[in-house]
């Protein structure tokens, strides 16, 4: 069995959703490419008690590593150091030769700040340099020292991994953490997982279950694959983990999923849409513009979103309100008021609009009823028309235009309608039929 691990995520901001949670999915992703098996992650708030029940009850799955992000700053209520030492039973001492270095450090903040009591921070910065006995310390990348801390001699239990809170400064730790002895001897009973994603669009996750279903039934081991599925903005994910022995049964499933969804399955490389697109559009030496209305810039934020979108995105038109669709994408107002803002002819409209004003190789339009107010019977809540459209030449631009009615709350409308934006651009970039 594989080397397990579990991930105790503390600070009550995180606990409470003031902050989302960034440290727990990076280090998850992070102990798979170790062949680490991630067993739990857990919140806590900043009480000591908590903190100490969520490492016994870690402990008490036989994990063999516990890594914790959070509590390490200067504060009075940043005790993960102190409670992870008590937990391992070994003793907290002063490491002034850190304190030494974590000083030079703070010497920017005390030059900008000259009004700063210098002995408030000099304690702060002595609590930080607290180690317990037997830990091996990692180099602060702010101020705050990681910590690597085995189970006292003669005790069994798991080693803790003792990471800061900031991203900006777990990230390049955990780095060096990795490269520890004291780390690899908790892991060293580590396999080699191997992990593909497919990604398909336009169907149910229901029928993925079907899929599991048949491909068991044709005699697929599925039991030697971790399988799961969701449905992420629009699109149906499945992502199987599984380790080398099983390679043949993963290749069986795929193969299944293939033969059952051979328009739907876009994906077999893990790439996602919005990867595809950039790809297609530099392939090809195209450029794209937008006139979104209601997603508000959603598509054009999602589109340079990828560092050197500036090579192929010229930039979008938010048309939210009837007189911004005429003056900015130039939408004649007689066709708003024959056919309404919300229809295919305006979409139409603002996907030529996009390249006019911004003379674009493809130009893409999005108008909708967002909600949760705005429906009618003909078009209720969650309407949306999209049109995209590609420039070629002196010919009439080629496009690809829909009518969908989508489900959900108005983030849900908003954030689907950029994926499926997107699906229309890919299809049309690669002359697939309307």
């Amino acid at each position: 069995m594989s080397a397990r691990a579990g991930i105790v995520v503390t600070g009550t901001e995180v606990l409470t959703g003031r902050v989302a949670d960034r440290n727990g999915p990076w280090l998850a992703e992070r102990l798979r490419e170790l062949g680490v098996d991630l067993a739990h992650t857990v919140i806590v708030g900043d009480r000591p008690s908590d903190v100490r029940d969520a490492l016994a009850w870690l402990s008490a799955a036989g994990v063999d590593l516990i890594v914790t992000s959070g509590g390490l700053g200067p504060t009075e209520d940043d005790l993960t150091a102190a409670v992870v030492a008590e937990f391992q039973g070994r003793p907290m001492a002063l490491d002034e030769a850190l304190e030494g270095r974590i000083w030079k450090v703070l010497e920017g903040l005390r030059s900008r700040w000259p009004d700063l009591d210098e002995e408030a921070i000099r304690r702060s910065n002595r609590k930080q340099a607290l180690v317990p006995d037997g830990a091996t310390v990692l180099e602060p990348v702010g101020t705050a020292p990681g910590l690597v801390v085995p189970p006292a001699p003669g005790a069994r239990g798991p080693s803790v991994l003792v990471l800061p809170g900031p991203p900006r400064e777990l990230q390049p730790m955990w780095a060096t953490a990795t490269g520890t002895a004291a780390f690899r001897a908790a892991i060293a009973d580590a396999t080699e997982y191997r992990q593909h994603t497919l990604r398909l669009f336009g169907i149910p996750e229901s029928e993925i279950a079907e899929t599991l279903l048949r491909a068991r039934a044709g005699g697929v081991d599925l039991d030697a694959l971790e399988i799961t599925t969701c449905l992420r903005r629009g699109e149906v994910e499945v992502v199987t983990r599984y380790e080398p022995p099983a390679q043949a049964t993963y290749e069986a499933f795929e193969a299944v999923v293939r033969e059952r969804h051979p328009t739907t399955l876009f994906s077999d490389d893990g790439s996602t849409v919005d990867e595809q697109v950039a790809a297609l559009l530099l392939a090809g030496g195209r450029t794209i513009a937008t006139a979104e209305s209601c997603t508000g810039g959603l598509l054009a934020g999602r589109l340079t979103d990828r560092a050197g979108s500036s090579a192929y995105v010229l930039g979008g038109l938010v048309v939210y309100s009837n007189e911004a669709k005429a003056m900015l994408a130039g939408v004649d107002p007689a066709l708003i008021e024959r056919v309404g803002a919300v229809s295919i002819e305006v979409a139409e409209a603002l996907a030529e609009g996009a390249i006019e004003a911004l003379d674009a190789d493809v130009g893409v339009g999005i108008t909708g009823i967002a909600g949760p107010d705005g429906g009618t019977p003909d078009k209720p809540v969650g309407t949306v028309c999209f049109s995209v459209a590609l420039r070629d030449g002196d010919a009439p631009p080629r496009r690809i235009t829909r009518r969908v009615v989508l489900p959900g709350g108005r983030f849900d409308v908003r954030d689907r309608s950029t994926t499926i934006a997107l699906h229309l651009v890919r299809r049309l970039l690669r002359g697939e039929a309307d």
